[in-house]
């Protein structure tokens, strides 16, 4: 008898299951159908022996101190800074948009309060912002517009940004200094040793058992539990009794060049007649010495593995029906990405399963758990994740659409809840 079954090991799974086990000193099972740990976020060494990501490129960065300190405990961190290049009119230019990408565009030589209002000169303010190329175009342009945002977001979404939810876009900063930061959280690093070994650490505790390359729904009626945590698709829990929720997926061509260096940057990012939307190379994110380099090269497609949450609102409309059946659920507890339809990134991830295991652990000090049923049916939770982002920087420098239109980011998502970074626009 398990006092807990997770369905994921990914960050939402791992997480839980750690803290059940050194917390409440439960026993957990974890149950996973791809071959290994980590959920999107797993890399490994490929036979160069070059360490890369498997599902593209995880790059972590938090405002959130326990979330910090949590992951602290099973890993050292590489300190790291994100930084990406978009290949536009033939050169590599800063993405986010800032001084030094203004300068290269057009030969010019602007300082930080000329660009400021440069970029005031060609924004085209819209009276109401409904999508995603209401809040690019109302901040830098149409020129700007579509040499950096409209083919990459019709790529990546397989729409026209005209037909995407304003959030798509709204979270990406336009800067007027020369900060080329991705990112711009107190703490940016990378995992010491990879993704995997901080897994492999987190899970390691003689009450966790992980199953991998198993389907949870060959297991649930033998498999005695008590309570359960279901990190996977919604819809695929409810056998997509209202239909599929809509995803974009990814392609990912993983190549190995005999040099030392591929690119110039972490990511270039190509936005335009190109069929993919960006490269990776994992040196500059892992900063092994090696002779090789690898890299990864991205498609979208329309059908895989789920990624990306598609900000519609007929989609949004979809999940809420999905959400009550989820609510009229006893002793199960969605959360993560797929299981809420959200996009989390990994720190955002790990605190909303730090949320529900406090609501859990304040649980078992109170009444007594009900008595166990195999198969962990009635009331569910659906994980809700606390703010771990603080506001962009918004100083001088930074040119950025109405907080009211940058609500949670939209991205990639895993199988299992876990969270993967894109610098798409």
């Amino acid at each position: 008898m398990y006092d807990t079954l997770i369905v994921g090991a990914g960050f939402a799974g791992s997480v839980l299951a750690e803290r059940l086990a050194n917390g409440l000193g439960e026993r957990v099972l974890v149950v996973d159908r791809r071959p290994h740990i980590a959920g999107n976020a797993y890399d490994e060494y490929n036979d160069d022996g070059l360490l890369v990501h498997r599902y593209g490129p995880h790059i972590f960065h938090t405002n959130a101190e326990r979330v910090w300190t949590y992951l602290s405990q099973f890993t050292a961190w590489r300190p790291y800074e994100h930084r990406v290049r978009a290949s536009v009119d033939g050169q590599l230019v800063p993405i986010p948009i800032n001084l030094d990408t203004i300068n290269a565009l057009y030969g010019t030589s602007l300082t930080a309060h000329e660009v400021k209002g440069f970029l005031e000169s060609v924004a085209e303010p819209r009276e109401q912002i409904r999508t995603s190329e209401d809040v690019v175009v109302s901040v830098v342009g149409e020129e700007l517009y579509r040499k950096f945002f409209r083919g990459y977001t019709r790529k990546q979404w397989g729409l026209d940004p005209s037909e995407l939810d304003a959030s798509v876009t709204a979270r990406v900063p336009t800067r007027t200094n020369r900060d080329d930061r991705y990112f711009s959280d107190t703490y940016q690093a990378m995992p010491l040793h990879g993704y995997t070994r901080m897994f492999e650490k987190m899970l390691a505790h003689p009450s966790i058992h992980v199953l991998l390359g198993a389907d949870f729904r060959d297991i649930r009626e033998t498999t005695p539990f008590k309570r359960l945590i279901y990190t996977g698709p919604v819809d695929e829990y409810f056998d997509f009794r209202y239909g599929k929720l809509p995803y974009r997926s990814l392609h990912f061509e993983h190549a190995t060049h005999d040099r030392e260096t591929f690119q110039s940057a972490p990511v270039v990012n190509y936005p335009n007649e190109q069929p993919y939307t960006r490269i990776t190379e994992f040196k500059y994110l892992t900063g092994q010495e090696h002779p090789k380099t690898a890299v990864v090269t991205e498609y979208p497609r329309a059908e895989g593995d789920p990624y990306y949450p598609i900000p519609r609102p007929e989609n949004a409309e979809l999940y809420r029906r999905y959400a009550a059946l989820a609510e009229a659920e006893e002793r199960v507890h969605f959360v993560g990405r797929l299981a809420t339809y959200k996009y989390y990134n990994m720190d955002q991830v790990t605190a909303q399963a730090l949320a529900v295991y406090d609501r859990l652990e304040a649980e078992s000090s109170g009444e007594r758990a009900p008595a166990p049923r195999p198969t962990g049916t009635a009331k569910a939770r659906l994980g809700a994740a606390p703010s771990t982002r603080a506001a962009e920087d918004l100083a001088p420098q930074t040119l950025k659409a109405p907080e009211a239109l940058a609500p949670e980011p939209l991205s990639a998502s895993s199988g299992d809840g876990d969270a993967r970074e894109i610098d798409a626009p």
